[in-house]
């Protein structure tokens, strides 16, 4: 694998700990700031429709530029972001902050995604994105217990801080590790645009969206949950996440390993086996041990979606995967703004800390249901005619004629 994507999983990192960190810092937010818990949820919601618009917004921005000089730019607004946030008078400024960090994550991760599928072989396109998105799980292992636990000891605003710092030492890594790769020519708006009509590209979103929904709706509301019906004190919310984090980092690197050989067979297992493992935590949540095995589940079978899914979004886009690319981390985020929310609502409707769990398996659920569909349309497609065969060259060589 290229040097360049450890510059890549360096950024990720920091953007991973940033988006994550804030699940096990709600409590101290919400008292500092003297909103709810739910209503502290916003932060997670806000990020995540943050995410849902600056997806598209900065990658549309960005084909006037190349790929390198764009991910620098998106680290510059992923600091500028966390800094707003770390020195935040109120509620509403903390949430504006969040916001504008947000708009660099799905630029990042996408483009991202087309830099790392195009530095290696075909058969190794999964691979090298999933070794990507090994930055943002082990920041659930290092980054955001380390945050949790500085936020609980030194307070939340030296977290943000240092996370910005984190977004220094990723915008180095950048400028000094990624090739400055041209811009690839004839490829036009209109031309990323038109993989939106490809009814396996809407798909594999939706999938994206209730699926990684799912893992959300439990672990947005982890920490009240931990403490308030498993028992557990609030220092224990770190190595919990530290937990969730390393199911995360085998659920990637699983998922970067079989998509390129049984991308389907992966998704039905995993989400199936997701939705299952959610409905149990209801019932694992009130006890310690369970509970621990449990928020590791979730965090494998969660990310052994993330690198089948982005796959397949970059495989059915293939004549023009950046957008696509992009708006599909903008789905993730977006699954994640829906469970946060309606985590929040079941929450405030005093259905329990636990009810969130419902939600995400009933998610979880359904996106097993769409790619059931999405694998059926396949075959009937296949059946009915020649389907376009994807060839292993850069997506701008292989692009196909759009017609309008």
């Amino acid at each position: 694998m290229p040097l360049a994507l450890l510059a890549l999983a360096i950024g990720a990192f920091g953007i991973g700990t940033t988006e994550f960190v804030i699940m096990g810092l709600l409590p101290e937010v919400a008292g500092d700031f003297g909103v709810s818990i739910p209503t502290a949820g916003f932060l997670v919601t806000g990020y995540a429709l943050g995410v849902v618009l600056g997806a598209p917004l900065m990658t549309v921005l960005g084909t006037k530029i190349s790929r390198k000089r764009m991910l620098m730019l998106l680290m510059g607004l992923f600091i500028v972001g966390n800094l707003l946030s770390a020195i935040a008078p109120v509620f509403g400024v903390m949430l504006a902050g969040r916001v504008v960090a947000s708009l660099a994550h799905g630029a990042f991760f996408g483009i991202g995604s087309v830099v790392a599928a195009e530095l290696v072989a075909p058969e190794k396109k999964a691979g090298a994105i999933a070794m990507m998105f090994t930055g943002l799980t082990v920041a659930n292992v290092v980054g955001v217990p380390l945050g949790t636990f500085v936020g609980q000891t030194l307070g939340w605003r030296m977290t943000f801080g240092l996370v910005a710092a984190l977004g220094v030492v990723g915008l180095a890594g950048i400028a000094r590790l990624v090739p400055d790769l041209p811009k690839p020519e004839g490829v036009r708006l209109r031309h990323e645009l038109a993989a939106f009509r490809n009814v396996q590209v809407l798909l594999a979103m939706a999938m994206t969206v209730l699926g990684f929904g799912g893992v959300f709706a439990a672990v947005t509301y982890l920490a009240p949950m931990m403490t308030d019906v498993a028992g557990y004190a609030d220092s224990s919310v770190t190595w919990l996440l530290v937990l969730f984090g390393l199911g995360m980092v085998a659920g990637n690197l699983i998922g970067g390993k079989f998509a390129d050989r049984a991308l389907m067979p992966l998704l039905y297992t995993s989400l199936g086996a997701l939705a299952v493992v959610l409905a149990l935590f209801t019932l694992t949540a009130h006890n310690k041990i369970a509970a621990a095995v449990t928020i590791t589940l979730i965090g494998a079978l969660g990310f052994a979606t993330v690198p089948p899914l982005q796959k397949r979004v970059l495989d059915q886009a293939s004549g023009a995967p950046t957008l696509a690319s992009a708006v599909n981390i903008g789905a993730f985020n977006l699954g994640n703004a829906l469970s946060a929310w309606l985590g929040g609502i079941v929450i405030a409707a005093g259905l329990g800390y636990t009810a969130p769990n419902w939600v995400g398996a009933v998610l979880a659920g359904s996106a097993l249901v769409l790619a059931i569909l999405s694998a059926a349309l396949e075959r009937r497609s296949a059946a009915a005619g020649p389907s376009l065969v994807v060839t292993g060259k850069a997506p701008a060589e292989q692009a196909a004629p759009v017609h309008h």
